[in-house]
């Protein structure tokens, strides 16, 4: 359910409502560009996660990856996102999408 809400906020360029348990366990809640579902480049554990940019994030980095189990919840919201004013780089996304020359 939750993964399908997000695919579906992709795919329409929805803002969504994340509320999520950080590694110190406070539970958050923010408002997300999701970007993608699929394994993290980055992380030693290459497992499936949540691919977010945090627009509500006090800190100078926006991007939250999370596995599944963090997600608490994922409501859409009615607000819509232009890829093009958070996509700066030339992506390779696990979902595909139409997001013109973003995709």
């Amino acid at each position: 359910m939750k993964k399908d809400i997000f695919i579906n906020a992709i795919h329409n360029c929805e803002l969504v409502r994340l509320t999520f348990l950080e590694s110190s366990n406070n539970v958050k809640v923010r408002t997300c560009v999701p970007f993608d579902y699929g394994p993290s480049r980055h992380a030693k554990n290459k497992a499936d996660r949540y691919h977010f940019w945090d627009i509500d994030s006090p800190n100078i980095s926006h991007t939250l990856s999370l596995l599944p189990e963090s997600v608490i919840n994922i409501e859409p919201v009615t607000e819509r996102f232009v890829p093009a004013d958070y996509v700066k780089w030339t992506p390779s996304w696990y979902v595909s999408r139409d997001w013109g020359k973003y995709s």
